[in-house]
């Protein structure tokens, strides 16, 4: 019973964006396929495949995202975190073989395109089914975004899940940033290819449905290759610079750090590890060098993922380490927010 908690005490943990998303394209599937049965279009049952995939594969993120967050152990002390990453490239993988088989699809419906559809009722169903894709899929879209601007700690109102999260997706989590981008191609690639049947219904272009299928394809390998990337380094184990800025402001700002002479924060998954080096004066005794690292470990575990800090203290050499003291970072963001 114990064993059974513990599982569902880590699924509630997991990556709501993903399981959201799987259970939306779940219902996509099973909508693509009652217009494949009515319809018989092949392109339609393709669709179906397609979404099917997507149910599947975001299924195993939400999986991979819940089985990070258990806890260390004495085999693995720094936890689980990289889990993430190892899942979410092999969902890369199959959205690259979905990318190649929707690229490949394409480029035979450009040399050999079907007739257009001429029947009403079955192009007033297939144009349905993509609406109600499109409109199901933005919706996923606005709860990815919106999970990532909470995340980069950015306002999250109105329609800026839809605007604003395109220029904070480097501080995505993996599994979110891998739902909000598969999604802005389902979403708009539902939309091209209704405008894509369209333009073949209403100007005999037949070629249409090809060249829109293959420009999703290559939107869908540009996913492939920007997320793979990402969390290939992820795997290996890279830095989190934006963190490491934050954190070098709260430890110069403690009026008895002189300096900094290293500072890095690893990323396991979602989870930060801080590690610190500062100097301070000579002078002071360990009692109250013991005070000042409690007081500026407990302002960084306050910091969104953050989960340990190891912060050691070293005399203050006269020179200059760390390139940049408060004042000149104040300065900056003050420049920042002028512009």
């Amino acid at each position: 019973m114990n064993g059974m908690k513990d599982i569902f005490a880590l699924l509630k943990k997991g990556s709501i964006a993903s399981l959201t998303a799987a259970i939306v394209n779940l219902m996509i599937a099973g909508l693509k396929g009652a217009a494949f049965l009515f319809t018989a279009n092949v392109a339609m049952f393709a669709e179906m495949m397609h979404s099917l995939g997507d149910a599947i594969n975001q299924f195993f993120v939400f999986i991979g995202s819940s089985l990070s967050k258990k806890a260390p152990t004495k085999r693995f002390p720094f936890g689980f975190g990289r889990l993430v990453n190892l899942v979410v490239l092999f969902a890369i993988v199959v959205v690259a073989i979905l990318s190649y088989e929707t690229v490949k699809e394409g480029i035979h419906h450009i040399v050999e395109p079907l007739p257009t559809e001429t029947d009403t009722a079955m192009l007033l169903i297939n144009i349905g089914v993509l609406a109600v894709a499109a409109s199901l899929e933005g919706f996923v879209l606005y709860k990815a975004g919106k999970e990532l601007l909470q995340h980069a700690e950015q306002p999250y109102d109105g329609i800026k899940p839809l605007t604003l999260s395109y220029r904070y997706m480097n501080r995505a989590k993996p599994a979110t940033k891998l739902v909000f981008l598969e999604d802005t191609v389902a979403t708009s690639g539902a939309l091209l290819a209704i405008i894509a049947i369209l333009i073949g219904r209403f100007t005999g272009f037949a070629q249409s449905e090809g060249i829109a299928s293959v420009i999703i394809g290559l939107m869908m390998f540009f996913i492939v290759y920007k997320v793979f990337m990402e969390n290939a380094a992820g795997v290996l184990g890279e830095s989190d610079p934006h963190m490491e800025q934050r954190i070098s402001q709260i430890v110069l700002r403690h009026d008895e750090i002189t300096d900094i002479q290293k500072l890095f924060v690893l990323k396991e998954g979602d989870d930060l590890h801080v590690e610190i080096v500062a100097e301070t004066d000579p002078d002071i005794t360990v009692e109250h060098a013991n005070e000042i690292r409690d007081e500026i470990e407990a302002l960084i575990l306050e910091q969104n993922h953050v989960v340990d800090v190891n912060t050691e203290f070293e005399v203050d050499d006269g020179r200059r380490t760390w390139p940049k003291t408060v004042k000149e970072m104040d300065r900056k963001t003050k420049n920042n927010k002028k512009h």
